[in-house]
């Protein structure tokens, strides 16, 4: 599909968090971006959905092709979730493509993760036991469910991402036993973040400074959810300043 600065947001970037979306920059006088675009339309083509192709014409839309610093044609950039996760520029052969579409295009796990249901992640989980994503979800699954000490398992060979980590803490601060932390862990259940946001790091300043893993335990556990939300989320924002603030 052609875009423009007009649609790029809803076609790239908002398409980009269900599918891959390959961008295509190029122009009309450029004559390696016309060597290049059958190359890598079949190799789309051939991935039947899994990934999305997306062409600007850098002429028309000069916006985009600075944003993205774009300096020489023709400029491939791939998008997933919202933001560019592999880029190569110049003509590239065949293999090449296919090699490059290979990092970016869902995986069997990855498929298997997007079914969402118990019996598919841990399918997921047996196919790519590395698969954070696969964990994390099961994880989150297990923890709504009351089955803290599953989630524990799974979560823990992915312990070092901060999102595992964060829920991990979740598991581990039912045992300590201060109404603003029994408040936050309520107000997960409910998915309501902010409220459990507030209650996490009013929390830390009641804990003495010795206790340094409980302390550790409510900064993962607010970390956890800065990266669910992700880093530009109004919330994150807000409440890293108070974090820093109760920490420190």
């Amino acid at each position: 599909m052609d875009v423009t600065e007009a649609t790029f947001d809803e076609d790239v970037i908002e398409r980009s968090r269900e599918v891959p979306v390959v961008v295509d920059f190029w122009a009309a006088w450029c004559a390696p971006c016309r060597q290049l675009a059958p190359i890598i339309e079949t190799a789309v083509e051939r991935r039947a959905g899994d990934v999305v192709l997306a062409k600007v014409d850098i002429d028309a839309n000069p916006g985009l092709a600075r944003k993205y610093g774009v300096m020489s044609i023709p400029a491939v950039k791939a998008f997933k979730d919202g933001k560019v996760a592999a880029e190569f520029v110049g003509l590239q052969p065949p293999a090449g493509v296919e090699t490059f579409l290979d990092r970016i295009a869902p995986t069997e796990a990855d498929k298997l993760v997007a079914e969402g249901d118990e019996i598919s992640l841990r399918a997921a989980i047996a196919a790519d036991p590395g698969h954070i994503g696969a964990r994390v979800h099961l994880a989150r699954l297990l923890v709504g469910e009351g089955r803290g000490g599953e989630a524990e398992e799974i979560l823990a060979p992915v312990a070092h991402d901060p999102e595992a980590a964060g829920l991990l803490a979740r598991v581990r601060l039912s045992e300590v036993d201060l109404p603003d932390v029994h408040a936050a862990i309520a107000a997960l259940a409910r998915e309501d973040r902010e409220a459990a946001l507030s209650h996490l790091v009013d929390a830390i300043p009641a804990i003495p400074r010795a206790d340094a893993d409980a302390r550790e335990l409510l900064r993962e556990a607010v970390v956890g959810i800065f990266r669910e939300l992700g880093d530009q989320h109004p919330l994150t924002m807000r409440f890293r300043r108070r974090l820093a603030r109760a920490l420190y």
